[in-house]
């Protein structure tokens, strides 16, 4: 029997985490995105399906204006001063592992700052795993609530969220980039367990994931993570104080761990329930 070339893509069924945290007249749905997954992930059913429906608006990292901006922005920021070619900035290991995750299509490291050769570093790596920003959740979360004729709204400017990168000091930046391509051999891996561990809604395996190479540089640690976890936590709390029904979807990374939003707001005395 011959298959079809239109074949549907084979459904992966995912059900992340997502809490709640409400008072007697305000509901704050916290879900953990991803933001690029294969294709066929269904993970918009169960309790992400409820609060979709009942959600008032959507609150993301970035709106779709500044999104459909980032790419601008990074072309602007992302050029060094001078160039430097990457052979000159990585150990031999490292160097190794960059120009196997560049492959025959160059990323043009040599003329980027370090911060932007690892963001693109790790497009590739995600396109690799057949991972697409398409099918990431954010893409679904904005059609859905467009479709409902919704307002979708963002924490962050598009120059805000990568000025966090570009202003990382220059010893970070390299750190960062240092260890993600030395452990380029086992990037791919990585990025599909953490995609599994997002779909089953382990926490406590998410968690080890995205932490363990930002865990060894804490100043990194501090601007990308924490620092932002403190502002969106204080978001939360003065949205409290507003009536209605929303429904905030950030990296993952940003709601699981010692400092992620739901226990910082459960530290300030909030009752933070886990509702999937």
């Amino acid at each position: 029997m011959l298959l079809t070339a239109c074949q549907a893509e084979p459904t992966v069924e995912a059900r992340p985490a997502m809490w709640l945290v409400a008072d007697d007249d305000t509901r704050i749905y916290m879900f953990g995105t991803m933001h690029a997954l294969p294709a066929g992930t269904d993970w918009d059913e169960g309790q992400v399906a409820a609060a979709i429906g009942k959600a008032d608006e959507l609150m993301l990292e970035l709106s779709p204006e500044q999104l459909a901006e980032a790419g601008a922005v990074f072309r602007e920021l992302a050029p060094r001063a001078a160039p430097l070619a990457m052979r000159a900035r990585l150990p031999a290991k490292a160097f190794a592992g960059y120009r196997a995750i560049e492959g025959d299509d160059p990323l043009g490291g040599d003329g980027l700052d370090d911060w932007a050769v690892l963001v693109l570093m790790g497009q590739r790596v995600a396109a690799r795993a057949e991972l697409s920003p398409a099918d990431g959740v954010e893409a679904g979360l904005t059609a859905a609530f467009r479709h409902a004729d919704k307002p979708v709204r963002g924490l962050e400017s598009a120059k805000a969220q990568l000025m966090l990168f570009e202003t990382l000091d220059p010893a970070t930046q390299r750190a960062l980039l240092v260890r993600a391509a030395a452990n380029a051999d086992r990037a791919e891996r990585d990025v599909i367990a953490m995609a599994a561990a997002w779909s089953r809604g382990d926490v406590d395996a998410l968690a080890k994931i995205v932490n363990e190479d930002v865990d060894e540089v804490p100043a990194a640690r501090k601007a990308l993570l924490t620092d932002r976890n403190r502002r969106w936590t204080a978001w939360v709390e003065q949205r409290l104080n507003r009536p209605g029904t929303v429904l905030m979807a950030v990296g993952a990374g940003h709601l699981v761990g010692d400092d992620g939003v739901p226990t910082m707001l459960a530290a300030a005395g909030y009752q933070v329930v886990r509702v999937q």
